[in-house]
């Protein structure tokens, strides 16, 4: 199947109705082949969008920015709540990220798939459910600070998400120009934070200080996986990256059984059968009722002929 624009890939967004998302006029929908093409035409993306076009690096910088406030407010969210009250109130990312995708796609979803969305929410909580451990360690929480900081956390991470999906989705910009002008902005920001707070530390011992072949092999697998995630994104949707993370985090719960001898609990079973319902109910084709509607209006145009 072809467009005017050249070939298509096979992919659809799944949470509006099965509608596909078109990259732009001209038809390149993101496939790696035809994005890079060859080396010298990577290159020159690369030097158009990149080096020549600060718009667009200064576009791409916001999600960025949000992602940092992100993680620094869930990390203040998690110093000032008990780390059950933390997991529970966090997984509201979840619906927010489906909240923000009506509001800023324009997209529809149906009760069905809402329904979904908060069954994998409550799902994702059992599965990483920890009773609570008595500690002789009395730490000074300010509750209101922490809800204030899981709040903007929650509202950062929808809102980073879909944002970043729009940017893909509404140009025929290569997915992987599009994460590079991301993360170049993000490395600067990062690399703020971290001399703003262990400055003194790196001119003592260096910036790679501590830095293990274990270290670089985690930051290899999660370089790895913010490029799938961004592909998962640019062919579905966010909603749809939180399913998979959710499906994720029981695989990897599983495989710990295999593993480690991980123990099985109640919670994390009840956990995993509501993550897989979600996954069943939010793919279930949406019900097209065109046919009976033009059904009934004709039938009605018969009554009144007669």
């Amino acid at each position: 199947m072809t467009t005017r624009g050249g070939p298509r890939c096979p992919a659809r967004g799944r949470g509006g109705g099965g509608r596909q998302f078109r990259a732009g006029p001209s038809g390149n929908h993101g496939c790696p082949k035809r994005e890079t093409g060859s080396l010298g035409r990577f290159k020159a993306s690369l030097r158009e969008n990149v080096l020549g076009s600060p718009k667009e690096l200064l576009k791409l910088s916001v999600p960025s920015l949000v992602y940092a406030v992100q993680n620094n407010m869930a990390f203040l969210a998690l110093s000032n709540l008990d780390a059950a009250v933390y997991q529970v109130t966090y997984q509201l990312k979840i619906p927010c990220t489906a909240l923000c995708t009506v509001l800023m796609l324009n997209r529809t979803l149906s009760k069905l798939q809402w329904v979904s969305v908060f069954m994998l929410c409550a799902g994702v909580t059992l599965v990483q459910w920890k009773p609570a451990q008595a500690t002789k360690v009395v730490v000074e929480q300010n509750p209101l600070l922490g809800f204030g900081a899981i709040a903007i956390a929650v509202l950062c991470s929808g809102f980073a998400g879909v944002y970043f999906e729009k940017v893909l989705k509404s140009s025929d910009t290569s997915l992987w120009v599009r994460n590079i002008q991301m993360y170049l902005s993000g490395i600067i920001v990062t690399l703020a934070g971290v001399y703003l707070s262990d400055g003194a530390e790196i001119k003592e011992k260096g910036f790679f200080y501590g830095y293990t072949y274990y270290v670089w092999f985690v930051i290899f697998l999660a370089s790895v996986g913010g490029l799938y995630t961004s592909v998962v994104v640019k062919y579905t949707d966010n909603i749809m990256k939180g399913f998979s993370a959710a499906a994720a985090i029981v695989l990897s719960t599983i495989a710990s059984v295999m593993l480690f001898g991980l123990q099985i609990t109640l919670t994390f079973a009840l956990g995993t059968l509501l993550v897989c319902v979600s996954i069943y109910l939010y793919g279930l084709p949406r019900q097209d009722t065109t046919s009976i509607q033009q059904g009934e209006t004709a039938s009605k145009e018969r009554v009144i002929g007669v």
